[in-house]
């Protein structure tokens, strides 16, 4: 019986630690990335008054299924200040990786990498792409899919485009949480 409480309040520490500190409706606290460079960046140097953090990959089939629409995204909500921030947290994919595909795809937003993928423990990121956007208070108002078939010929929702189009309108998002779908990030090992 003891031993069963001791595993209990070890589970329960556990879950504490890696706990998820940005959730929908929660305000993004500053967080550094790092360009493929090498070089540290924070994101209130590079927020917009609308920000997409979209977690992706350079190997994920799913998320590679994707990059056109991305692409597109960008170019229908850039010139509405809309800002789009690529991030990269596979700890399998380094960066020179990360540079070659963006120029490989034409992505015309920046993509960072999240060395240690601690910025998608904060944020909760588990798979690519997965998406939030940030509204000009700096709170979460949507998390979730792109749009809800990989493949374009069965899209029924365009979850992202609605968030956008609502918040640049002034409302709130109607549909705030979907559920996003892809490659599971691959995390870096942590020391036992």
């Amino acid at each position: 019986m003891k031993r069963m409480l001791l595993l209990g309040i070890a589970v329960l520490l556990a879950t504490s630690v890696f706990a998820q500190e940005f959730k929908l409706g929660s305000k993004v606290t500053d967080f550094t990335l790092q360009t493929v460079q090498g070089q540290n960046v924070n994101f209130s140097q590079i927020k917009g008054d609308l920000t997409v953090l979209m977690f992706i990959a350079t190997q994920c089939p799913i998320s590679n299924a994707y990059n056109e629409r991305m692409n597109a995204l960008y170019q229908a909500y850039a010139s509405r200040g809309v800002k789009f921030i690529g991030i990269n947290s596979n700890a399998t994919e380094p960066a020179q990786e990360v540079a070659s595909h963006a120029a490989k795809h034409g992505f015309q937003f920046t993509v960072y990498k999240d060395h240690n993928n601690v910025v998608a423990d904060r944020f909760g990121a588990q798979v690519t792409p997965e998406i939030f956007v940030v509204d000009r208070n700096g709170v979460i108002a949507y998390h979730g899919y792109i749009d809800d078939s990989q493949n374009p010929a069965n899209i029924k929702t365009q979850g992202l485009r609605l968030a956008l189009d609502a918040l640049l309108a002034g409302r709130p998002v109607e549909k705030a949480s979907t559920k996003a779908f892809g490659c599971t990030i691959k995390r870096a090992k942590t020391a036992s």
